[in-house]
């Protein structure tokens, strides 16, 4: 009982720990004796991580009071010495310790900016995201990608990020098209690619080859024109990630590549319409609505051949009254193609407002819908205080340099739980009482009319 005292504060060092501190503390120093002494077992270590991770590393605990959380002394090192903790577990023995550590790491990167820290082991992290992504199955496969994605996020287009894409690109291309590795690993790889190939390729070459790469997959989706209905599989899932993926490195593409990939995709995507699932049939209205902004970007007067076809399937779709089908679902899809049919007939969008702190961002087109809900999901909670801090997100939204804001006004700014409490409760007796009157048995019926 003495030794493990000792041995706790030995390595707890300057932070001011409780339990999960000195846990990933023991585990970051025992990380280069571990081929030789064992300081717990494999449980232990799957237990004590997974606690630490969904505890430690959440996004709520990580960053409660936003950016103001760094005001305070300590904080910033106390974090900067947990995540130190996780990147070394993730080349911990358990498959179980490693994907948690993964998600706690992407967690805490989503949530906040931490660019010197990241610059400082992005080689470590770009090795650790590798040997999860060869050597993994399927959950930490996952894992994986999705830290490689907030990982190329964070440090935004340049040789950090390049050098990453350079070292994962190969990796994430085997999974993909590996028919071997689960749907569910090879969708998220997917997803990464096209993420990361967003922000960081420079060469146009590579950046052909991805959409290549991306094409190759849900080309799979693709139907004779002889067949009426495309089922739903299991593969479906990976089909739409790459055709969003790949859609979303169109923005990017030049002008004369992009025509070759209008030229091949425009009649063929239109099969995917008659999909048995949802999201298929969602994902590919939105590619044709951005395929054809895209077009008439490059061709004021552009001409769609087989144009009354495709209206009258798409005006199909935007008012299905299908029995078959859930009604969450077609709610969600006319909802969806009311707008995609307003995109292709008039050229219209439904422009909508994003708010985040004190600043508003419209999306006014869907080359700017498809980027923002593509970073959205990469980023999850974490999207608003990226849109606020995050020069790269800024620069592609054209949002301009980042809005500085003293601790002062960011107080002012946020309403405390007790007005929140008051304002509820006052609300709350204003309806309780305007309900009441129409209650009351004793009012004259002839009152209301």
């Amino acid at each position: 009982m003495p030794k493990n005292k000792k041995r706790n504060t030995a390595h707890r060092g300057g932070s001011g720990g409780g339990g999960a501190g000195t846990a990933s503390a023991t585990a970051a120093t025992a990380g280069g004796q571990r081929r030789s002494v064992q300081p717990f077992s494999d449980e232990d270590a799957s237990i004590e991580t997974m606690s630490h991770c969904s505890g430690d590393s959440d996004p709520p605990s990580l960053v409660e009071d936003g950016p103001e959380a760094l005001d305070e002394e300590g904080t910033q090192e106390d974090l900067e010495y947990r995540l130190k903790g996780l990147i070394d577990l993730t080349l911990d023995k358990s498959a179980k310790t490693r994907q948690a550590a993964l998600e706690g790491l992407k967690n805490a990167l989503a949530s906040k900016l931490l660019s010197e820290f990241i610059l400082e082991r992005r080689m470590t992290l770009t090795d650790s995201i590798e040997r999860c992504l060869k050597k993994g199955k399927s959950d930490e496969q996952r894992a994986a990608a999705a830290l490689a994605s907030v990982l190329c996020v964070q440090l935004g287009p340049g040789i950090e990020s390049e050098e990453v894409l350079k070292t994962l690109g190969p990796v994430l291309r085997k999974v993909i098209c590996d028919a071997a590795a689960s749907t569910q690993a090879r969708q998220a790889c997917a997803t990464c690619f096209g993420v990361c190939s967003f922000i960081a390729t420079d060469d146009i070459t590579e950046l052909f080859s991805t959409l290549e790469c991306l094409e190759s997959i849900f080309s799979k989706s693709y139907k004779e024109k002889d067949t009426s209905v495309i089922g739903s599989s299991p593969s479906t899932v990976l089909y739409i990630s790459s055709l969003l993926a790949w859609t979303l490195l169109l923005t990017i593409c030049p002008i004369s590549e992009l025509k070759k990939k209008l030229e091949m995709h425009f009649h063929k995507l239109p099969s995917l319409l008659s999909s048995d699932d949802v999201n298929m049939r969602i994902a590919a209205g939105e590619s044709l609505a951005l395929l054809f902004e895209l077009a008439r970007g490059m061709e004021s007067d552009f001409l769609y051949e087989d144009m009354e076809s495709l209206t009258e399937m798409l005006r199909a779709l935007a008012t299905d009254g299908n029995k078959h089908r859930a009604k969450v679902d077609k709610r969600k899809q006319r909802s969806v193609f009311r707008d995609v049919l307003r995109a292709v007939e008039d050229r219209d969008f439904p422009t909508e407002t994003v708010k985040f702190g004190p600043e508003r961002m419209y999306i006014d087109c869907w080359v700017k819908k498809h980027t923002y809900d593509t970073f959205k999901e990469v980023l999850g909670s974490g999207m608003q205080y990226h849109l606020q801090s995050n020069e790269f997100l800024r620069h592609v939204f054209e949002l301009g340099p980042p809005v500085m804001l003293d601790t002062a006004t960011l107080k002012t700014m946020k309403v405390s739980r007790f007005e929140r409490h008051l304002y509820n409760s006052a609300a709350f007796k204003a309806r309780t009482k305007a309900r009441s009157k129409c209650r009351d048995k004793r009012t004259d019926v002839g009152e209301f009319f």
